[in-house]
């Protein structure tokens, strides 16, 4: 065991150095960086005060910027440095987290993220939490019951869910309940309201409660077709096998056979991925429910870092969750053991 994880551990080090290289490869020829980013807006800037100023004033928008003035902004931004030393010293400073500061919001990137966490905390973990709650239940009923009534309109109501994108149902639910044509029922933005501070503990988790009910709705509709077929479909193959038969014969009851017998084989895809969902939760972001719903999390932040050409959050960003991720797959395959004794870690090397 102890030799599996240490293999998986060395095997992270290449992955991420790999990824973190195509990533600053592709950042380098991707045109308006930082420093065309701040140009623009010095130009228009520029062109802005000479068109208002005087009428004789002669225009001079398209003369440029002055190169020295650039020179020290690619030197602000280290562009001035070939870009193999740029990138060396990127990832020596990355082993100890140290991601360097945003060039537009003029913070630390770990501070930026943790300000947004709040958000991507809230969406993600009531997402996981209810996810798993409904699916594992109705997708065991659903097992129970193949075939029947029950069965047909579950999943025909929960694959018209799955067909609904997150962003339509958003922009539905607050039609129908945020105050437009019909129902003001639910805040239309905001994790909280304006005056939270100043309520009570209790009117503060209830103003909580109700101010994420439509995107959370949003968010866990799609994932409920996927996760309550996974959970039937496992719970069927393992109802089939042999042993259920076996234990059948021996005068087992249904529900003794039920928890006792199937539920643990049958959970095994479901809690093998649990560690990647889990820690997914920190740092999901949903750029469209984020905007839809004004909420100003790790979506929002990941697509303005891009479009702004911000490197330091696009590629410590990117660096986080890709360390974390490997962990989350390592452990899944321990998981795998821990539930199922029968699987060796020798298996899961070939």
């Amino acid at each position: 065991m102890a030799h599996y994880i240490l293999k998986r551990l060395l095997l992270m080090i290449p992955t991420l150095f790999g990824v973190m290289l195509v990533t600053f490869i592709v950042t380098q020829f991707v045109p308006g960086g930082p420093v065309e980013q701040v140009m623009g807006q010095l130009k228009h800037s520029q062109s802005a005060g000479e068109a208002s100023g005087s009428k004789t004033t002669t225009y001079r928008g398209r003369e440029g910027l002055d190169e020295q003035l650039i020179k020290e902004l690619r030197s602000y931004y280290h562009l001035d440095e070939p870009a193999h030393i740029r990138f060396l010293k990127m990832m020596g400073k990355y082993l100890v987290f140290d991601f360097g500061d945003s060039f537009f919001h003029h913070r630390p990137v770990l501070e930026l993220v943790a300000s947004k966490l709040p958000v991507s905390i809230s969406l993600g973990l009531w997402t996981f939490l209810l996810t798993y709650l409904i699916c594992i239940p109705l997708g065991i009923a659903k097992a129970v019951r193949d075939g029947s009534a029950f069965d047909i309109i579950t999943s025909t109501v929960i694959l018209v869910g799955y067909a609904i994108p997150g962003f339509v149902l958003g922009l539905t639910l607050l039609v129908l309940f945020g105050g437009g044509s019909f129902f003001d029922i639910f805040p239309l933005r905001g994790l909280v309201s304006d005056n939270w501070q100043e309520l009570s503990t209790f009117a503060k988790i209830t103003d909580y409660l109700w101010h994420i009910v439509l995107p959370i709705t949003s968010l866990m509709v799609g994932s409920l077709a996927m996760m309550t077929m996974l959970t039937k479909n496992s719970f069927i193959e393992e109802i089939r096998k042999q042993y259920v038969l076996t234990a059948r014969a021996k005068g087992f009851t249904e529900n003794a056979i039920l928890y006792r017998h199937v539920f643990r084989n049958a959970l095994i895809p479901l809690a093998t991925s649990f560690p990647a969902a889990f820690i997914g939760i920190f740092f999901s972001g949903s750029l469209l429910i984020e905007t839809i719903f004004s909420l100003d999390g790790l979506g929002l932040l990941s697509y303005d870092s891009v479009m702004k050409r911000d490197y330091p959050v696009v590629l410590g960003t990117l660096y986080m969750f890709t360390l974390l991720g490997l962990i989350a797959k390592l452990l899944s395959d321990l998981s795998y053991v821990l539930i199922d004794p029968r699987i060796q870690f020798e298996s899961l090397e070939k």
